[in-house]
């Protein structure tokens, strides 16, 4: 079967990583897009692009029909979908099978049996792969749920059933606890899956999560590439991954190894796969099933660096017919870091806008989604891009991720960056010594303060906004960042920081130091690693900061609650009108995948902002709570 055209029904870094591949193998890359990503990267290196509808992914990346309309029109013979999204679809698989287009992965019944949490394990358990014990909660009531996870025991993890990447996973200590983690999950399986059921498992005390690559093809051939770790992860969504584990007894990855083309066998699986497992890591004999990811994972150039091998170009090769070779033996280390738009000291919430500057180092491997006048918005996945290092050796692979992420230059967003490279410099990272919450015990994160360097590169007369690609309809943004009533260049030498700290400028020339100027005037500056973006403050705004200093002194506290992320709200907790007691939730805010409640900031009576479904903006306030009212 030959294939000359294939469509990415997919977005980001993965849909650029796979047009790559498209072009070395002379194949014709047809791209999709949205509203929001009409001056994306992935749009413009494709062969050809095509708008299949509005900045929401239900809209767009999760709408079968425009996908199969453009495969339609662009005459794709097949359909890659990347990770997340569609990926895993069984709807998709359907109508690629029904207009005679190729689904690059695997069959309908492989997804529909691996696609759902509680199908899956009670399907490997009968094949001889072990399981964390837990029940699905498909078809009880509270009540009864409450009840089997009573004889489970506590503490217990709520995951949707139809999830993937973390979503919706709450932790469960009592089960006093149990009915607010099950209207979560619910609220958000609905909004990123479409099902809110559920599989409640015992929570494995100190796990590392190990997962194992494997491929099938139409000739009933399973293999295994490997062990990937993914156990440094927060909030269940994994932040570095390496190939090979670390420090894994060879008894343990052979059945590891093992379980996994079991598991994969006993679908008949084509294509490529991952098989996920929780390891006891303070008793190794341990292993569990977790679930199959019926696609290709965000961490796969780990894999394909320490074997040698294309993972996208063997997906083509199996889906044209083609036989799996035996698989390559495993060399050397290699490590990833992904690199998320968000703010780790504010709890990692998610952060927008337009990249002002975004400069990679060229000595490793760099998947991203961006490049500098990119528009990151809250509409999708806030990973931006994946920084991958090789070494012949753990140690090796970890110094060199270090020193990449050093020279990793984004200005414009907040980025994850600073935090990653405390992440792998931790002695027990080093060490390999890992578990699940090993980043709990980091938190809170403290932003490494910017430098004298920094401030003064900030304060040099040159700083300037940088040049980026915009619509022809925004050409206004192009104008240099002159305002009238300012001088041309002026002499800055005082700073507001983000957490709201004064910093002073020293008087000294620095060279080398990447800056940028944003729209609102604020000057971003990086070295090291770190990034700070930095207000100038005049005469008149220190005035302006000392008479409010006064006003807060002088009246009560802060009556409102504010928006700590743009998103949308996504729940309403209270009524107008109701009497709250501080730290009560208010209303939720979702951007990027992510949920965050708004607290009371005191005791008092209500009065709603918002609404649900309304946008909001970063500290916009969203409720008002009155304390005279109340008294």
């Amino acid at each position: 079967m030959t294939i000359d055209t294939v469509l990415v029904a997919n977005r980001g870094e993965i849909a650029r990583r796979i047009i790559r591949t498209l072009r070395d193998l002379g194949m014709r890359s047809v791209a999709v897009y949205s509203d929001a990503d009409a001056c994306a990267p992935h749009v413009r290196e494709a062969d050809q692009a095509i708008h299949i509808g509005g900045s929401a992914a239900s809209d767009s990346y999760l709408n079968v029909d425009a996908i199969m309309a453009a495969a339609q029109a662009s005459g794709a013979q097949a359909i890659h979908p990347g990770y997340g999204f569609l990926s895993e679809s069984v709807q998709l698989a359907r109508a690629c099978a029904a207009a005679d287009v190729i689904f690059i992965g695997p069959e309908e019944s492989a997804l529909e049996i691996m696609g759902d949490k509680a199908t899956a394990r009670d399907h490997v358990a009968r094949h001889g792969v072990p399981v964390v014990p837990g029940f699905a909660a498909s078809g009880l009531d509270d009540e009864q749920i409450r009840a089997r996870a009573d004889k489970v025991g506590y503490p217990l993890l709520v995951k949707p059933s139809a999830g993937g990447g973390g979503k919706g996973m709450e932790i469960v200590r009592s089960g006093d606890e149990l009915a607010g983690a099950l209207a979560t999950a619910r609220r958000v399986a609905i909004a990123a899956f479409g099902d809110d059921s559920m599989v409640l498992e015992r929570l494995v005390q100190r796990p590392r999560h190990i997962e194992v690559q494997v491929f099938g093809d139409a000739h009933g051939t399973v293999i295994a590439l490997g062990e990937r770790e993914c156990t440094l992860q927060r909030r269940h969504q994994k932040v570095i991954e390496e190939a090979p584990a670390a420090h894994l007894p060879d008894a343990v990855r052979q059945r590891l190894l093992d379980a996994a083309v079991a598991a994969a066998k006993s679908v008949d699986y084509v294509g490529a796969g991952t098989v996920e497992f929780l390891v006891e890591a303070d008793a190794m004999d341990d292993v569990f099933f977790i679930e199959m990811n019926t696609r290709l994972q965000v961490e796969h150039p780990v894999t394909e660096e320490v074997t040698g091998l294309d993972l996208v170009a063997l997906q083509l090769h199996i889906a044209a017919g083609g036989a799996i070779d035996p698989a390559p033996a495993v060399r050397g280390h290699a490590v990833e870091a992904r690199v998320y738009a968000e703010s780790p000291e504010r709890g990692f919430l998610p952060s927008t806008g337009r990249v002002l500057l975004f400069d990679p180092p060229r000595d490793v491997r760099v998947d991203a989604a961006i490049e500098t006048g990119s528009e990151i918005s809250g509409f999708y996945d806030p990973m931006i891009a994946k920084v991958i290092a090789y070494g012949a050796d753990r140690a090796t692979a970890l110094r060199r991720l270090d020193a990449a992420l050093a020279r990793t230059v984004v200005l414009g967003v907040e980025t994850n960056i600073a935090f990653l490279r405390a992440l792998i410099r931790d002695e027990r990272v080093r060490r390999g010594d890992l578990d699940t919450g090993l980043i709990e015990t980091m938190l809170p994160f403290a932003a490494p303060r910017p430098t004298p360097a920094m401030l003064a590169a900030a304060a040099a007369p040159q700083t300037a906004q940088v040049s980026r690609p915009r619509p022809a309809a925004d050409i206004w943004h192009e104008l240099p960042g002159w305002r009238l009533g300012a001088s041309a260049a002026p002499r800055r030498t005082e700073f507001v920081t983000d957490d709201d700290t004064i910093v002073e400028a020293p008087a000294a020339y620095v060279h080398g130091v990447p800056t940028a100027t944003d729209d609102d005037g604020a000057v971003w500056v990086f070295a090291d690693g770190v990034t700070a973006r930095l207000r100038p403050l005049s005469r008149r705004g220190r005035m302006q900061r000392r008479l409010a200093e006064r006003e807060r002194a002088s009246g009560p506290s802060q009556p409102e609650g504010r928006a700590p992320m743009p998103g949308s709200i996504v729940a309403v907790h209270v009524a107008d009108g109701d009497v709250v007691q501080a730290g009560d939730p208010l209303v939720s805010i979702e951007a990027m995948k992510m949920e965050h409640p708004v607290l009371a900031p005191h005791d008092g009576t209500v009065h709603l902002l918002v609404a649900l479904g309304d946008q909001v903006r970063r500290d916009q306030p969203v409720a008002r709570v009155s304390e005279q009212e109340t008294a």
